[in-house]
């Protein structure tokens, strides 16, 4: 094979190498190959500017350590500096400060180095460093990522000889290569790494807005990759031929980790209204006031005695504990209650500052006859905005070609299978199966959290039982429904983020849309 030929098979398998230590033993292993060397090792260069044994091999002695076999390099880091002067008792770290190649013919009679450790080793092994080549591995931005060192060139017969200037050529010319490589790696890592934390920023944003929505946004990607997972491992029904890769978990856990980002334009005091009254604060305490002036009229008017203020006074007290009940939002609110509060509003008349008003105006009417929670239809379409203000977010993004998808996973997760959902109205052909898991996610993780100011937690069995429903009436796919039931992906994240009581008993096949199990 000519040099040509074997710098492009070099090149091919470290640029197809994504893992950074089998990379660093192949640039070793290439390295060793094109000088005819018996021995190497290679370092990596530490954030505190150390060099760090990575991969070292001995043909002669049998040797193989790090790299790919997974055995520890006992030796120590080696600092490049030493009290703010280079190193000089390690070779490599000479090269590694200088940036210059050290070829030396014969280790043994050199004084231009100390090789006091390597003739200690070579006591201990009964191995003879002879002639000895060490390059630094540098990028077309003479940044430092390595250091290759080879020992005993070969002439093929058996002869240890120096490295002779052709191979040193050669061999720099594949450290160049290599250091540019993984040079570019690193790029790709460190611009993963910033892509996912600036993801789990967007998190950290909306849970210094509402804690209780922040939460929601940690627990929805846990939930989703243990449902990847569960159905990545699937080996009967619908799912057995359904595989994800390395890139693809990656991929849709970004879209987890952003699937409410919208939420960082929602307003606070919607997004987490602990009571129908509440905007920036709960109107109840001024409803409250009204009804003392209602109660101080009474007492004060002249037009009535003292039996009639006193039935007056006590049917106020009991109407004023109607509205602080109906406030909380804990019960659905029918009809009769929705009337009761109309009356209440009429009755009660009074006056502030020559102004005659009741005691609930139009608005607070408005808030108090919600029927179910504590989000009015207005507050509703708000809060379902954010799914409009998340899509365009992540479409406007330029994401990677191995990031494509992630908009579509993320925007999925309100949609119904039978096309009822929002902001799109797709139906379950027109999503992927990634999609579909969010959506499964955030129904769980919505109905089970046990922090919000607004509602108190289901437990295991009312939120399949919520979610069996749904499956039946087509809101959830049923097939991802039935492994997060089969593979109890239910019962992992229950361990591990509900309360005690939360995780009561039940028996699963009296779970709606789950007797088959």
């Amino acid at each position: 094979m000519n040099s040509i030929e074997h710098f492009v098979e070099i090149g091919i398998a470290l640029s197809s190498e994504k893992n950074h230590h089998v990379l660093l033993e192949k640039i070793l292993k290439s390295a060793m190959q094109l000088a005819s060397a018996d021995a190497g090792t290679i370092y990596s260069v530490s954030s505190e500017n150390k060099l760090v044994f990575e991969t070292l091999l001995n043909n002669s002695l049998n040797s193989h350590l790090g790299g790919t076999t997974g055995k520890a390099i006992e030796y120590p880091n080696i600092p490049v500096f030493q009290f703010g002067e280079i190193n000089k008792n390690a070779m490599v770290a000479v090269a590694a400060a200088s940036g210059e190649i050290i070829n030396i013919k014969d280790a043994y009679t050199n004084t231009d180095y100390n090789f006091c450790a390597a003739k200690e080793m070579d006591k201990l092994t009964g191995y003879k460093t002879q002639s000895v080549l060490t390059l630094p591995m540098k990028n077309h931005q003479e940044e430092l990522n390595g250091v290759i060192q080879l020992i005993n060139a070969s002439d093929g017969n058996g002869n240890v000889i120096p490295f002779s200037d052709d191979i040193q050529r050669t061999t720099h010319a594949l450290t160049s290569l290599a250091a540019i490589i993984i040079t570019n790696k690193q790029l790709i890592n460190e611009m993963e790494h910033l892509f996912s934390s600036f993801s789990k920023l967007i998190a950290s944003a909306i849970d210094k807005k509402s804690p209780y929505t922040g939460e929601h946004c940690r627990r929805v990607p846990v939930i989703t990759m243990m449902l990847a997972k569960a159905c990545h491992k699937t080996t009967s029904g619908p799912l057995n031929e359904f595989h994800m890769d390395k890139e693809d978990f990656h991929e849709l856990n970004v879209a987890a980790w952003l699937h409410d980002c919208g939420k960082i334009a929602t307003p606070e005091y919607v997004m987490d209204k602990p009571t129908k009254l509440s905007t920036v604060f709960d109107r109840i305490e001024i409803i409250e006031a009204r009804f003392e002036i209602a109660s101080r009229d009474i007492y004060n008017s002249k037009k009535l005695d003292d039996q009639n203020k006193a039935v007056l006074l006590k049917q106020l007290d009991i109407d004023r504990d109607f509205i602080r009940k109906a406030n909380t939002g804990g019960e659905f609110f029918d009809n009769n209650k929705i009337n009761h509060i109309y009356s209440i509003a009429k009755q009660y008349q009074i006056s502030i500052a020559g102004v005659k008003q009741s005691v609930i105006s139009d608005d607070e009417v408005y808030n108090l006859i919600i029927k179910r929670g504590t989000i009015n239809p207005k507050e509703r379409k708000i809060i379902n905005g954010h799914m409009d203000v998340t899509v365009e977010m992540l479409e406007s993004m330029p994401f990677p070609k191995h990031l494509q998808r992630v908009p579509e996973f993320a925007c999925g997760h309100h949609e119904k299978m039978d096309g009822t959902g929002y902001p799109k109205g797709l139906t379950r052909e027109q999503m992927s199966i990634p999609a579909r898991m969010m959506a499964i996610a955030d129904v769980f993780e919505a109905l089970t959290a046990n922090d919000r100011p607004y509602k108190p937690p289901k437990t295991l069995s009312e939120t399949l039982t919520i979610m069996g429903v749904m499956k039946l009436d087509n809101h959830l796919d049923p097939d991802l429904f039935d492994v997060f039931i089969n593979k109890k992906v239910y019962i992992e994240f229950a361990k591990k983020y509900l309360l005690p009581t939360q995780i009561d008993q039940f028996d699963i096949n009296d779970i709606p849309g789950c007797g088959e199990f």
